[in-house]
């Protein structure tokens, strides 16, 4: 049985704004771009959610909400050496890290000596340790596997701790909605309240066979997450999984034809990137994202698909009447095949 715990800083960002400025404390603030310039917030702190900013949210929509709010220039060079102080950290417990992002991390604590191999334990020293050397809060989640972890991470944000013991799984899932389910965006939530499914316990009423045929290959993952099953390992080699460039546009695109215009550009910018990728990967699908003005958006890929400029334009036009409506931001990539993985699954075999 693993012991993992899942790890992620309190509105990071705007945590550490208000730690190098007391001042800022106790006001609502946050970090993005500015709202004259088509602006995203990418956090903020939590006098500001209580206004309804969100991160992802256009600058100029956070100030409607909130007048008062304060929006500083992220400090990406600050923020990356304080992850690196907060990985440090880590790195006393375990060497079994998996880095999500700047601000949260899986780790897996099976075989850690400390605290007599107690993981609550563990997390509640490395949520101390942080507190005192970092002067920031995180919240953290214990479980038998990330799938829990990390929803349990959220349980009692912010500054908080939850843990979830092997004999509570099977309670603690049967009650969980949904939507709480790695993978389940509002398209497959909305697709499983459909057919009268809100809850864990009402998803496993159904057989492997039914799911797979309501959702594809996602259909076994969901039969397994209903029944808090993650055998996923911690991953200490992180490895892409695609390569892209997007652009946010000081205007909105109007149509398609305004899309397509700007796709050699993109791709000129894409072949660069993938120049210097290492001989480890093999390009495969292509794959384009589409952000409309409302900030809905959508990305699709294609199997067998070519990654010339007619292949890419085909995949935009499609992309594009999933929504129809103004974009705001275009993205193009290509999904990657890791080269080492596959090397190491056929040495395994052999």
């Amino acid at each position: 049985m693993r012991k993992i715990i899942h790890v992620d800083c309190d509105c990071f960002y705007a945590a550490i704004e208000m730690r190098d400025d007391p001042s800022l404390a106790n006001r609502p603030i946050a970090v993005g771009g500015s709202a004259d310039r088509r602006g995203v917030i990418a956090t903020c702190n939590y006098e500001a959610r209580a206004y309804g900013v969100r991160s992802a949210m256009s600058s100029r929509h956070a100030l409607k909400l909130c007048p008062d709010l304060l929006i500083l220039r992220p400090r990406m060079d600050v923020y990356k050496e304080v992850s690196r102080e907060i990985q440090g950290i880590f790195r006393e417990y375990t060497d079994l890290i998996e880095p999500l992002s700047l601000d949260e991390a899986y780790l897996d604590v099976s075989d850690c000596p400390h605290f007599s191999g107690s993981a609550t334990r563990i997390a509640q020293d490395i949520r101390r340790r942080v507190s005192t050397q970092v002067h920031i809060t995180v919240s953290a989640g214990v479980a038998p596997n990330k799938f829990l972890a990390k929803i349990a991470s959220d349980w009692r944000k912010p500054n908080g701790l939850f843990v979830i013991t092997p004999d509570e799984v099977e309670g603690f899932v049967s009650v969980l909605p949904v939507s709480k389910l790695h993978g389940v965006g509002k398209v497959t939530a909305d697709k499983l309240l459909r057919r009268g499914i809100e809850t864990c316990a009402q998803l496993r009423e159904w057989s492997k066979v039914e799911l797979a045929r309501e959702f594809g290959s996602f259909g076994e993952r969901l039969w397994n997450l209903a029944r808090g099953i993650d055998d996923r390992a911690v991953q200490t080699d992180h490895r892409r999984q695609t390569i892209s460039v997007e652009t946010t546009y000081d205007k909105d695109l109007p149509d398609l034809e305004a899309c397509l215009e700007r796709l050699p550009g993109l791709l000129e910018e894409l072949g660069r990137r993938m120049q210097r990728l290492d001989a480890s990967y093999r390009p495969d699908k292509p794959l384009v994202k589409l952000k409309f003005h409302d900030f809905t958006q959508t990305t699709l890929e294609q199997a067998g698909a070519g990654r010339d400029l007619d292949s890419y334009r085909k995949l935009l036009g499609s992309a594009f009447e999933r929504g129809g409506k103004p974009v705001r931001l275009i993205g193009v990539g290509v999904r990657l095949i890791d080269l080492r993985r596959v090397r190491e699954q056929l040495e395994l075999f052999n």
